[in-house]
């Protein structure tokens, strides 16, 4: 779990991605879309530690859409399954981010 009186949170991203040697998307993709969590004391930290874990992964994040901390997705009526709630617990208790899915896109 985070250090006690922490003021980190997990927000929930999704990155636009483009073609880099290396990148790992399928060899017909033109590009992909990740939706991740990531933590920060702010959404503007959780938007910088994600970009930067994804350029030293060889990707080449292109835009970045912020859907804000668990509370404010259930305050705005998103559906939430466990299975995504662990992967924010997990996110938040190791200071990480995490990758819950990854789209290719093609032409």
């Amino acid at each position: 779990m985070p250090k006690p009186g922490s003021r980190q949170q997990v927000y929930t991203l999704v990155v636009e991605v483009g073609r880099s040697d290396g990148d790992d998307l399928p060899a017909k993709a033109t590009g992909g879309g990740l939706m991740l969590f990531s933590t920060g004391v702010d959404e503007a930290e959780a938007v910088r530690e994600a970009v930067n874990v994804l350029k030293q992964a060889g990707l080449a994040p292109l835009d970045v859409t912020g859907y804000g901390t668990l509370a404010e997705r259930e305050a705005e009526g998103h559906e939430i399954g466990q299975d995504e709630r662990n992967l924010m617990d997990r996110a938040l208790a190791e200071n990480a981010v995490i990758i819950a899915q990854m789209t290719p896109y093609y032409d």
